[in-house]
């Protein structure tokens, strides 16, 4: 595991620090190997009961890193990590929080649609530019950011990659609260996170299960995935995502 993922542990919380700045947290196939990794350790160690996702620098995540994705996608021998973490993410049963202290792009916005408390930077903006980039929704976004804002809206962000700032995505259920003060963000998030892993563990997972439609989820994601890695090969996205390298 390189130092772009950072891990914690304390208090019974693992916290996963995205530690990229200099490419504002963009997440490489490599990355979402060692968060799923690291997930999956959290998910048979009796001792962490609360998952906290935390980022270094302006970005919470920049989303995916386009040239990893772009060879990933030209190399028949790769398989997209990010795909099997949508996946794990839906499933996963124990506790996430999220401390988002700057913006967050695609996946950076919609894995907090699987986080059970959100903080987040009022000046933080969520976008999700999969329609501008060629493809489609991930995580299972097209049936939870539907659920959490309304069709239109949704269709906004997804389609006319029209953004949400923090004290909106507070004002449609997406985040808890947000603060003028980055340092707040996370600070409330780390303890909030410890106050969750002091709750009843057993009690804890099946809220966290009865509240979440799963099956539905899982399905959605399974569905997403397919339209992804088709709309990844594809003529139409592979111009785009070359054009946006070219411009970088």
């Amino acid at each position: 595991m390189d130092n772009h993922i950072i891990l914690q542990n304390h208090d019974g919380v693992l916290e996963i620090i995205f530690n990229r700045p200099n490419k504002k947290n963009a997440i490489t196939n490599a990355m979402y190997h060692d968060i799923q990794t690291a997930m999956q350790n959290a998910l048979h160690d009796d001792n962490i009961k609360v998952v906290l996702f935390s980022a270094n620098g302006d970005f919470f995540t920049a989303g995916n890193d386009i040239a990893d994705f772009v060879e990933i996608s030209q190399n028949a021998d790769l398989t997209f990590n990010s795909l099997d973490f949508v996946k794990f993410l839906g499933e996963f049963p124990k506790p996430i929080v999220a401390s988002v202290t700057g913006s967050a792009v695609g996946i950076g916005t919609t894995m907090l649609l699987h986080s059970d408390l959100v903080y987040i930077s009022k000046t933080a903006k969520l976008l999700t530019p999969f329609v501008n980039l060629g493809l489609v929704p991930e995580a299972g976004s097209s049936l939870l950011l539907t659920e959490r804002i309304g069709y239109n809206r949704a269709f906004s962000m997804f389609v006319m990659n029209e953004g949400l700032i923090g004290e909106q995505a507070v004002n449609f259920g997406i985040a808890n609260t947000a603060f003028d003060n980055a340092d707040d963000v996370l600070a409330t998030a780390r303890q909030k996170a410890v106050e969750l892993a002091n709750k009843p563990v057993q009690a804890v997972l099946q809220t966290k299960a009865l509240m979440r439609h799963t099956t539905a989820i899982l399905a959605k994601i399974h569905q997403e995935n397919a339209c992804f890695a088709e709309r990844l090969q594809s003529e139409e996205a592979q111009m785009i995502l070359q054009q946006f390298l070219t411009k970088k």
